[in-house]
């Protein structure tokens, strides 16, 4: 997380290479920066909280993303874990800086990256081909489009009309598996996500051969932040703040 500090300083005063060293333990039990500063005291200070509050939910971020990761890379599953659109505004870049560095996928990173027609979309459009034909001509052929289902019948209407992915919003492990046979069967060549409802706890049940996507909002919305403290080194002086026990 040193380029997420890094950047602060940078957009702040213009100076460059904060940060030297980052060591971050996935354990959750080593937090720690070596620093080399080139900045005065004063603009240390100045952009201590600012950046303080960008690390520390950075790396909540990342530290759900790599406990996904691994739950994801203890079982034979083939799929990707991914973030979702729901990012914090004005803070989505760094979001999805984290969930790279946690090991996971960071799902489009805007608009552009790719199309994904919704309900309100579909409705808008009439019904899920015209949609898919809509914007098929507003992307051209270099722009993926993702379709929301919520059931077989829609998944298989969206890949028959052209989709690259279809999303299963908010199926059940028991449902989510047959449904995505059946699609695969038909259209082997789409794109299966899975999305809605789904938690770390839950990960792995829907983990399955025919998914190939599965999309959390909590890994940007449900965080837990990683605590961290900004300390100037100086002689005599203990950067350490134990907790007081006793006031007298």
């Amino acid at each position: 997380m040193s380029a997420v500090a890094n950047s602060v300083y940078i957009l702040s005063f213009h100076t460059y290479k904060i940060m030297k060293h980052f060591s971050y333990s996935f354990g959750y039990k080593k937090n720690n920066f070596d620093s080399i500063s080139i900045l005065k005291v004063r603009h240390l200070l100045l952009g201590e909280r600012v950046a303080l509050n960008c690390i520390t939910r950075a790396s909540g971020i990342a530290t759900q993303a790599r406990r996904m990761s691994d739950i994801a890379q203890g079982t034979d599953w083939h799929g990707e874990v991914a973030g979702t659109r729901k990012t914090t505004p004005g803070f989505r870049l760094v979001e999805k800086y984290a969930l790279l560095v946690g090991g996971i996928s960071t799902h489009r990173y805007d608009l552009s990256s790719m199309i994904m027609l919704k309900d309100n979309h579909i409705w808008s459009a009439g019904n899920i081909t015209q949609a898919v034909k809509d914007a098929k001509r507003v992307g051209g052929f270099c722009t993926k489009i993702e379709v929301e289902c919520r059931s077989v019948e829609e998944a298989l209407e969206a890949a028959g009309a052209g989709a690259d992915v279809v999303m299963l919003d908010n199926f059940e492990p028991q449902a989510l598996h047959p449904a995505a046979r059946v699609i695969k069967d038909k259209f082997p060549h789409i794109l299966v996500e899975s999305s809605g409802g789904i938690r770390e706890d839950t990960l792995f049940k829907f983990m399955g051969p025919h998914v190939d996507v599965i999309s959390l909002s909590i890994t940007t919305q449900g965080y837990q932040t990683v605590d961290f403290s900004f300390k100037i080194q100086k002689q005599g002086k203990n950067p350490h703040n134990p907790r007081v026990q006793t006031s007298l």
